[in-house]
Order: C-alpha cells, then structure tokens, then sequence
C-alpha cells in the first residue's frame, strides 16, 4: 500500500536528490510539492520544484509558498552550497510548467481534509509553511499522519552555529510553532546526515542506475561536493534530504530516540533543537514541551543500498 506525502521542499541540490527518491520508488504517492525558501529564494524554490517534475515527466502539483521567515529580515540563503541556480550552477534549461494557484500552506489543509489520517508531511526545507497550515487550520494535526522533518540535531553540533542546524536556524520562530503542535514529529537532522558521508562514486552509481534523474544528481552535485570537500582529506557529499524519506520506507534502518524537544528562538540559541531524551530531565522546562522521535543512528551500507536501488525503479 502507497504511502501519501506532501514534500515541502527548497530545491537545492539535496532536495532534488530526494524529489527523485520519491517519484522512483513505488510505495511512494507524493501528492504535491510545496515550496519554501531556504536554500535558494522562494521563487527558485518553486521554478526549480517545476523542472524537477518536468525532468521527470510527471503531473504533480507545485505550490509556492512562504518567502521570509515568520520573525526576522529576508534570508540570506545557501548560494554558496547550492549554486546562483540552486543546481549546481550546470545552467539546466527551466520547464515551462505552471503552479499550482493556491499557497503551499492552503494545500496541505486541502489535501489533508481530502485524505484525513493519510497524509505525512515531509518537511526537508525551513517549517515556514507548516506553522501557517496551522495558523490558517489550528485542526491540522488531527488529519496529518505524521510530520517528518529533516532538520535539526540533538547532539550533533550545528552547521550555522555551534547548536543550529540550518533549516530549522532559517525559520526558528516557525519550528518552533510546528515542533509544539499536537501531532507525531520524526526528526532526521545531523545526528544521522552528517554520519555518512558519501563518496563521489555514489553520484555515479544513481546516474548509472538512472541516466535521467541520477545523471541530473550527479552533474548538479559536483559544486555541492566542491562545498562539502574544502576541509576534508577525501571528496565527499551529503544528501541530508533523503532521510526522512528512506525512513518511510524501511524504518528499521534507524534507531529513534524519544524525548522532549524545546526549539531556540533568542539571539544566542537560534534554531537549537535542544532534546532531552525521556527520563534524562525532571526540569518543567522540557517535561512540558512536546515528545518527538529523534533519529540517533541509522543503517549507512543499508541505507545506501536503498537509495541507489530505487533509483533503479
């Protein structure tokens, strides 16, 4: 039996790494995607969301959606990872398709009301869009599945500071919105994708097993690899976004870790996920904050079997 997602999404080069993990494996039914800023403006977001469906010949909605984070000054975004393109800068021609007329936050209360109980957002962008569905329908969370996030770190530390990770950094008044809602949270950050880092042959093995959409990943990854390379003795890439997925898939291939999860919204702390694993805290602080499940250690031979085979579909 299919399972049915929303992606909300920034693509961003991991993000079409895991577009393409979606639309290729069968017990996948990705309704829609709705777009964030993040990694690239909003605007790129959802252009860039379009090829990617155009690249692989489907009909999917794209939605746009938040620009800027719910607090705060327009971002600065991830061009430096990502590319003027948010592709790697490899000049890949824009599909002419057109969006979806209603926001990204407008079509997660639809197809939830349509798909009661069914529907699990995967969030691998800021929460931006999220915190408004709730806002805009606060009985979301009674009709979601589940949400599962790609963000965040429980003990990892930070890659925009010393305690935040950047998707949840980029919209923290926002995550923190969504993370304290009333529904089941996964939270794949960089405790799990920072723990493997891939080699440059597995660029080569997706285009291999996938001309199409694996040879898109691969030409798009080399300024991502240029970026994640600078300080490391071997080339090496990162494609954070695809966990949440794989989860879906074979959760056996991760440990999850539960506890209470307070999101950092001040200067200092900006974008923490500071968790306290159950039974580690008697503080009032945490006990009365959300339980969510953490990935703390996931499966990498498994996990890069899974990726690269599906890709094969």
């Amino acid at each position: 039996m299919t399972q049915k997602i929303i992606l909300d999404t920034d693509p961003g080069i991991d993000d079409a790494m895991a577009i393409f993990f979606a639309f290729q494996s069968p017990d996948i039914d990705v309704l829609g995607l709705t777009t964030v800023f993040g990694n690239v403006p909003v605007s790129m977001s959802a252009q860039n969301a379009i090829t990617l469906v155009d690249l692989a010949k489907l009909n999917i909605p794209v939605c746009k959606g938040v620009a800027r984070p719910w607090i705060g000054p327009e971002s600065t975004y991830a061009h430096f990872v990502h590319g003027d393109d948010g592709f790697g800068n490899i000049n890949f021609p824009q599909a002419k398709g057109e969006l979806d007329p209603r926001s990204s936050a407008q079509f997660i209360i639809d197809m939830a009301h349509k798909y009661p109980g069914e529907v699990t957002i995967v969030a691998v962008g800021p929460l931006g869009n999220l915190a408004l569905a709730l806002r805009l329908d606060p009985d979301l969370p009674k009709l979601i599945k589940a949400v599962n996030i790609m963000g965040g770190s429980a003990f990892a530390p930070g890659n925009v500071t010393p305690l935040a990770e950047a998707n949840i950094w980029n919209d923290a008044h926002a995550a923190d919105i969504v993370f304290s809602a009333d529904w089941e949270i996964n939270m794949f950050g960089l405790d799990v994708t920072y723990d493997i880092p891939f080699a440059p042959t597995f660029v080569d093995d997706l285009a291999k097993a996938n001309p199409t959409l694996g040879g898109f990943v691969a030409k798009a990854s080399q300024f991502y690899m240029d970026f994640y390379s600078q300080n490391t003795p071997e080339r090496v890439c990162f494609f954070h976004d695809a966990f949440p997925l794989a989860f879906m898939l074979q959760p056996d291939l991760f440990e999850m870790t539960k506890g209470h999860m307070r999101i950092g919204t001040s200067e200092l702390d900006r974008g923490q996920t500071a968790f306290a694993p159950i039974g580690s805290t008697q503080s009032p602080l945490w006990l009365e904050s959300k339980q969510v499940n953490v990935a703390t250690k996931v499966d990498h031979a498994k996990l890069t079997a899974l990726f690269t085979n599906t890709y094969a579909l």
